[in-house]
């Protein structure tokens, strides 16, 4: 079940839980004011720890390697397409707040809000 290479503009490494070496798919995007990342689930390519549970460990990493100023930016996580029968793996798109409780946490975003993202 490979990540088609669509989702992301290159693969990023960071250290997972424990330190575990772990990588995503990774976009960035500067719109405005606004510095959007969209880090990908690579799932089986990925030897360590998920986005989802890399959280705030990761978006410190990709905005320390970046040079990204972590108030400006919109981090959103994205479960990719991998033509798979199981309704698990279809696209899905959250935006991720950090500062918001569990259940406000994530907010699931359109195709058409993608779009305008990601182009």
């Amino acid at each position: 079940m490979k990540v088609p290479k669509e989702y992301y503009d290159e693969i990023f490494q960071f250290r997972g839980t424990w330190d575990q070496d772990s990588c995503c798919g990774l976009k960035i995007r500067q719109r405005g004011d606004k510095v959007y990342v969209v880090v990908t689930e690579l799932y089986q390519e990925n030897p360590g720890t998920s986005i989802t549970y890399a959280g705030r460990k990761l978006a410190d990493q990709i905005c320390e390697a970046k040079g990204i100023d972590f108030d400006k930016m919109v981090y959103i996580e994205c479960a990719p397409d991998t033509n798979s029968k199981l309704s698990f793996y279809d696209e899905e798109y959250f935006e991720v707040d950090f500062n918001a409780d569990l259940q406000h946490k994530y907010r699931q975003l359109s195709s058409e809000r993608v779009k305008e993202i990601i182009g």
